[in-house]
């Protein structure tokens, strides 16, 4: 309990010392979330269902009455004739006598099958429907009055049909529509279901496990609810799942084991929930998987090796979570990955010292507040060119700081409270590299050992610059007129430098 204690205090002191709008891994992450995630429309294959006994019994019955209302006997001289009916999803078994007009009569009896079916698969649906509905406690844009027996079902808002296959419902999509109350567990019961899509209202309650019937979902999207239970077992079951968001609830529990059956996952977001135990190994047979989100939970443990298995992984965010041990080798080389957020977990070891092509792809490195020693490695600056934002800061990292020169797209620098630089008289040399870096936004290097004389070339960051925190460094010299360029600076932290010059001037110039 002290620990937890502890780290929250000094967190939170950190951040109201050093960064009055609390810089985070969240902010850039979320960033990530919300503009890097590409809707997913995958090719849904059509799937034949086993045939329905009562389905056909109903048919049988139908040709049966038919061949006897003209008088003739079906018991003799039968002739038994089998048709598939692919789209009504249904085998239907005809049998009938040998009849002139036999065409007529199959005719007739394939039209009853149909509007049999028809009418008892659309009524599991609106049943379901209607029940999910019954759990909504509050509607405020109105927009479940559409959902009533005197409109058609596919007419209902937030409504998908199939063309396909008898009308069945495919798209089950509310969100963002204010709604309050829980999700019924008769959802389970719309077999055709390819996408749920409740994200952004207020439901609460658990989610139910008969979501694990639904062996035709695609997209799984419950995000930013106040959903509160475990994640079910059985969500397993939806072995066709590209996409699972959850993130932005109140699930607690552990992440289930079974989860790494769903092999064709792409996406996986449980973020910002109150998750426990740890990563599983088995996330490692996502082999599609493209984007995984597990931040600002309570998961801890080292992080699996199977990690390094995701080869086509492209957003990674782990940050806010007890995670400890030290990052395997094979992830750094997943040469796919954009992002990389590792950020406040009390992870240790040192950053590898050579990577090949080193991260190709990377905009964002984040291993804020937690335990790395060594030096920052020249593959960062020289290797991961697409880089904008880097973020070191609050761990026990020594050295000189390299150049950043070919960082021509870098937008968030920190580097704040570790130990880098000697107090020499060049550690601040690396600032002249960041000219090239016409985006740079927002530059923290404070409480470090970078000494010597503050470089003129600062007054040539890129205009766009808006804080800049140098302090609590040995830093001597004048402040350059030139910062006076830089028009858009809010923050200007130099506290603890020896400076001399007309700083007023300046100060008020900007």
């Amino acid at each position: 309990m002290v620990l937890p204690a502890l780290r929250g205090l000094h967190h939170q002191l950190r951040l109201q010392r050093h960064e009055p709008d609390r810089l985070r891994g969240r902010p850039s992450l979320s960033a990530f979330r919300r503009n890097r995630l590409s809707p997913v429309s995958p090719k849904i294959p059509v799937l034949l269902s086993p045939c329905d006994s009562a389905a056909r019994d109903d048919s049988l019955a139908g040709v049966t009455w038919l061949t006897s209302a003209k008088g003739r006997r079906p018991e003799r001289r039968r002739r038994r004739v089998e048709r598939c009916c692919y789209v009504c999803v249904v085998c239907v078994r005809f049998s009938f006598a040998k009849l002139p007009f036999r065409r007529f009569g199959f005719a007739i009896a394939f039209a009853l099958c149909f509007a049999r079916v028809f009418s008892a698969s659309n009524e599991t649906d609106k049943s379901a429907l209607l029940l999910f509905k019954a759990g909504i406690i509050d509607d405020p844009l109105g927009v479940l009055s559409s959902w009533n027996n005197t409109v058609n079902l596919c007419q209902w808002y937030g409504i998908t049909c199939s063309r396909r296959h008898l009308k069945r419902v495919i798209v089950l999509d509310l969100n963002s529509q204010k709604l309050s109350g829980s999700i019924s567990p008769h959802i389970g019961n719309l077999s055709f279901l390819k996408v749920l899509s409740l994200c952004n209202n207020s439901l609460d309650q658990e989610i139910p496990p008969q979501i694990g019937q639904l062996h035709r979902l695609r997209i799984l999207k419950l995000h930013d609810n106040s959903l509160a239970g475990e994640i079910p077992k059985n969500i397993s079951g939806c072995f066709n799942l590209l996409r699972i968001e959850l993130y932005q609830n109140q699930l607690s529990g552990e992440v289930p084991l079974e989860i790494g059956s769903l092999v064709k996952l792409q996406l996986l977001d449980l973020g910002r929930n109150n998750l426990t135990g740890s990563v599983p190994s088995s996330i490692g047979n996502f082999s599609s998987l493209e984007v995984l989100f597990l931040d600002e939970n309570n998961l801890g443990g080292n992080l699996p090796a199977a990690l390094g298995q995701l080869t086509k992984l492209t957003l990674l965010g782990l940050t806010s979570n007890w995670l400890s041990g030290t990052v395997l080798p094979s992830l750094y080389n997943l040469s796919s990955l954009v992002a990389f957020d590792v950020g406040f977990n009390i992870i240790h070891g040192s950053l590898p010292t050579t990577m090949g092509l080193g991260l190709p792809n990377l905009e964002l490195f984040s291993i804020v507040m937690n335990r790395f020693v060594g030096s920052i490695p020249s593959w960062i600056p020289n290797n991961a060119t697409n880089l904008q934002t880097l973020q070191l800061g609050l761990n026990k990292l020594s050295g000189n700081v390299p150049s950043f020169e070919n960082l021509r797209n870098l937008q968030r620098l920190s580097l704040y409270d570790n130990h880098l630089g000697s107090e020499g008289s060049s550690g601040l040399s690396f600032l002249c590299s960041l000219t090239n870096s016409t985006s740079l936004t927002y530059l923290y290097i404070l409480n470090n050992r970078l000494g010597g004389l503050l470089p003129k070339c600062i007054g040539n960051f890129s205009v766009t610059i808006q804080k800049l925190a140098l302090g609590i460094n040995p830093i001597i010299g004048e402040i350059p007129r030139a910062i006076g360029n830089l028009v858009n600076l809010e923050v200007l932290e130099m506290s603890n430098a020896i400076l001399f010059g007309d700083i007023l001037w300046q100060i008020l110039k900007i």
